[in-house]
């Protein structure tokens, strides 16, 4: 039945409807949330020392008041990070490389001036890389971030849109296996042999991804999804001020925290092999 006048415009006005981003750095382009993680872990790595870990934490935690997200959301979404890195720091105390004063020694355990400084910086260090990229990765949709690389990286659109696609397919292969492994046991052939039951199951999910794999190629690219040498794209990305801004703060905590800990003579550059500390 053809549409009216008045329920062609209704829909065009629907469709250029836009949802409303998120407040603060949460409402950040994907690329901007992206690169910042990234740096920062990358800045984070070249060192391991408290002093840089530490001044990096205590400005990312500034920097969190700006990211729209209550107290409740935040411990939710970070709570494993705030448990992984206590656990890796009392790891590195009990059975981390000896060094000056022997506090315990028992068996492979050793504890020592040396294990403790190391055990502090890792914990720290493990909260200063991945809490920033927890918090920035709440926010970011698949679909915006590939847009992001499309559109501001300029990344192939046809890898970005298939990676996109591959990633939306991942929790039906997990309904699938679901369902397989239910169908099988329900047949009695779920029961015995489970390396060989992983084994015929993994090369159904194969066979089957191949499929489905096959069939999504073809109706995206009968939908112009892989339309050359230009495409057209439903919601244009922008690198704006408010993702510039973000970028510059990442830059300054890395440099401040860099900073602090040469001038402090803390300052451990792993790379190389060997301890660098350098005085000011």
């Amino acid at each position: 039945m053809p549409r009216t006048g008045d329920d062609q415009g209704d829909t065009d006005a629907s469709s250029h409807v836009v949802p409303p981003r998120a407040s603060g750095i949460g409402g950040a382009n994907p690329v901007a949330k992206l690169g910042a993680a990234l740096f920062l872990a990358a800045v984070l790595l070249l060192s391991i020392d408290w002093v840089s870990a530490t001044i990096a934490l205590a400005l990312e935690l500034v920097l969190f008041c700006f990211a729209g997200l209550t107290l409740r959301r935040f411990f939710l979404r970070t709570w494993p990070v705030l448990v992984a890195a206590p656990l890796t720091g009392v790891t590195t105390l009990l059975y981390g490389r000896a060094s000056g004063e022997m506090h315990l020694q028992w068996g492979l355990v050793q504890i020592s001036d040396g294990s403790i400084d190391l055990a502090i910086a890792t914990c720290i260090r493990v909260l200063a890389i991945a809490l920033p990229a927890v918090v920035l990765f709440i926010t970011i949709d698949p679909t915006d971030l590939a847009d992001g690389l499309a559109q501001v990286v300029r990344l192939p659109h046809r890898f970005v849109i298939g990676a996109l696609a591959a990633f939306r397919l991942v929790g039906l292969f997990v309904d699938d296996w679901r369902a397989m492994s239910l169908a099988r046991r329900a047949r009695g052939l779920g029961d015995q042999h489970v390396l060989r039951r992983f084994l015929g199951m993994g090369f159904a999910m194969l066979v089957l991804s191949i499929r489905r794999g096959t069939k999504l190629a073809t109706a995206m690219e009968a939908r112009g999804f892989g339309a050359l040498p230009h495409r057209t794209w439903a919601r244009e990305s922008r690198f704006g001020r408010r993702d510039a801004a973000l970028v510059v703060a990442v830059c300054l905590i890395a440099i401040a925290a860099i900073v602090t800990s040469v001038a402090t003579g803390n300052w451990n550059f792993i790379i190389g092999g060997g301890r660098e500390s350098v005085t000011a």
